[in-house]
């Protein structure tokens, strides 16, 4: 059944997010009072190198306060598009340059509070550059062998539902090495 929504009303926003409150008809003549987030698209890069590693940051986050290896990823800016942005974000983030993308998936990580949408990118190499532009982005950034990802879930060293999605689609197309 699809839901409709009747209505939407602002409850908070600022750069970043835009909470809501929305009036949703659910069938049947019921409906729903149902708060949900809107947030700017967002885009990353999974970098392979010629050994089936992927470039990985070492982050925590206070929110879960949680540890865990994430792909780089962040906004797309006004103006930007999702491969730009997703460039400009790898080496923001990592201090290497993404070899050529081309996208690897959309996801949308949370669909049932935001509409927080994904792009991701498949780069086949990274060239060192220098050191990120934010030294708190990270504990540290590795190379991390594919084949170490399904053991890392498994350990929740990877529990980014965007990182998750991106390094099991990976696996899942690249030929075992």
């Amino acid at each position: 059944m699809r839901w409709t929504v009747n209505s939407e009303e602002p409850l908070y926003r600022d750069e970043w997010l835009d909470i809501r409150m929305a009036r949703v008809d659910i069938g049947a003549g019921r409906t729903l009072d149902h708060r949900l987030i809107r947030t700017p698209p967002g885009a990353g890069v999974v970098a392979v190198d010629d050994r089936r590693r992927v470039l990985l940051l070492w982050r925590h986050r206070f929110i879960t306060d949680s540890w865990g290896w994430e792909i780089p990823i962040g906004r797309i800016e006004p103006g930007e598009g999702p491969a730009e942005a997703a460039a400009r974000e790898f080496e923001e983030e990592t201090g290497w340059r993404a070899g050529p993308l081309r996208p690897l998936l959309t996801t949308e990580p949370t669909p049932g509070i935001s509409d927080s949408r994904h792009h991701i990118f498949r780069a086949d190499g990274a060239s060192y550059v220098g050191s990120p532009a934010e030294d708190w982005e990270s504990e540290r950034i590795e190379w991390v062998p594919l084949a170490r990802v399904r053991d890392l879930v498994a350990g929740r060293q990877i529990v980014s539902g965007t990182t998750l999605a991106a390094l099991l689609y990976l696996a899942l197309a690249e030929p075992p090495g």
